[in-house]
């Protein structure tokens, strides 16, 4: 059992009644869950709205002068039935008036970021009531600075100064004050972030995130058909996964704990038996794994190849390549090279949008021979901590997407040799995820 366990609940995991009673029970499970960080009630079912999004849906009336107390009486309505069925007495329609009337006295009240935390912030109230807690409000612990990062010393110097003096509180997600006392919100999935600065600040043994999977999944489920579950994850393979887009966490969330050296447990609210995916800075010693940990990808890309004879006896041709694309805020993703060429893979969306001065800029500052554009690729990334201690592993990547009849169009192994990145049509995406599933994984 852990000394000091900080417990984040999504809005999956938040978003009825019933749902508050199986988080409620979980936490009463473990005295050693002192700190719970709350998001805003999410969907009940496919077709609902999360209270986050009826939110925004109110500022947007607002702001155009229409009617907005219907959307705001859904929401109370919403929130009354939670309060109703948990057995609370909670004041729901004095809050919704309080919060209406600061939509229309003040216009610190009159942001998006306001409205929008209303939603973690009157549900983290529910269910301090509800555990017999104390509520802890973010907008006296979250600082950020004047240009909107956190504020990182003050945060986390109050917070767990603040969080000590409580045995047991409730402290809601998504949000923190600007130094002029407004509200700003992180993005989407920003609980995720509050709930390991909260871990990161009271100096936690583990940061359990709980959600509605047990766990991080081998593979993207809408592709691979029933992928395990990862029990164990180094922090930078979660960081090479994460960036191809497959994770439950938000990206942000990783960086405080990882410093801090706090493990992150992801768990399954609905299966809490379930062991869910431990994320650490190394693997436990006694932890046997294959040598692919995940596979992920993502598609939109285009590559665009620059040749010119001799290039390689240019000094600096490589870099002032990348400074057109950095000069038109085209970031790149790989950067594949030969003798004479050298490709640049980016995201297609963003090229298309300076795809004639990137080209013009090429060609008068670097003067090549051709210039060649391929679009609609993909990439896939496939990743394990054990890949540098296998031989052979780039030779079963590509023996596996031969078998299945895909070309490979680009290859990129990282310095550190824990990742292997190819490049392949979007056509054979699926496919090739499948294909090397199959193969490395299965």
């Amino acid at each position: 059992m852990n000394n000091l366990v900080v417990a984040k609940f999504g809005g999956t995991s938040l978003a009825d009644a019933s749902q508050i009673k199986k988080a409620a029970s979980i936490i009463k499970a473990d005295v050693s869950r002192k700190y719970v960080v709350a998001s805003a009630p999410g969907k009940r079912f496919s077709d609902d709205i999360k209270i986050t999004d009826m939110l925004y849906k109110c500022h947007k009336k607002f702001l155009s002068g229409e009617d907005f107390n219907d959307v705001l009486e859904k929401i109370s309505e919403r929130y009354g039935k939670i309060i109703e069925e948990l057995g609370i007495d909670f004041d729901i329609k004095s809050e919704i008036e309080t919060i209406k009337q600061n939509l229309t006295s003040s216009e610190k009240f009159q942001t998006p970021d306001y409205l929008a935390s209303r939603g973690e912030y009157l549900n983290s109230k529910i269910i301090a009531k509800f555990l017999g807690w104390t509520f802890a409000d973010a907008s006296e612990m979250i600082f950020f600075n004047e240009n909107g990062t956190l504020n990182e010393e003050k945060t986390f110097y109050v917070t767990g100064e603040k969080l000590k003096a409580l045995d047991c509180a409730v402290i809601p997600g998504f949000y923190g004050v600007m130094p002029d006392g407004s509200i700003k919100t992180f993005s989407r999935g920003g609980s995720d972030v509050t709930g390991s600065i909260v871990a990161r600040s009271v100096k936690a043994d583990l940061y359990e995130n709980w959600t509605d999977v047990s766990g991080m999944l081998s593979a993207d489920p809408r592709i691979v058909k029933n992928p395990s579950v990862i029990n164990f994850i180094t922090y930078t393979e979660l960081r090479e996964l994460s960036y191809m887009g497959a994770s439950v966490l938000h990206e942000d969330a990783v960086f405080p704990v990882r410093k801090a050296g706090i493990p992150i447990n992801i768990r399954n609210t609905n299966s809490p038996d379930d062991k869910g995916t431990l994320i650490s800075a190394s693997l436990p010693k006694d932890i046997k794994r294959s040598a692919v940990t995940g596979i992920a990808g993502r598609k939109g890309f285009c590559s665009i190849r620059v040749e010119k004879s001799m290039m390689n006896g240019e000094t600096g041709f490589g870099a002032k390549l990348l400074y057109i694309f950095a000069k038109n805020d085209v970031p790149f993703e790989h950067c594949p090279t030969g003798i004479d060429t050298i490709s640049v893979i980016v995201n297609s969306a963003l090229f298309d949008s300076k795809r004639e001065e990137i080209l013009r800029e090429i060609k008068n500052s670097l003067e090549p021979d051709f210039i060649t554009i391929e679009k609609n690729l993909a990439a896939i990334a496939v990743v394990g901590e054990g890949m540098v201690n296998s031989k052979g592993m780039a030779a079963k990547i590509f023996t596996s997407l031969a078998n299945a009849g895909i070309n490979i169009r680009m290859i990129d192994q990282g310095s550190d040799e824990l990742n292997i990145i190819v490049g392949i049509d979007e056509a054979d995406y699926e496919a090739a995820i499948n294909a090397l599933y199959s193969d490395m994984i299965k």
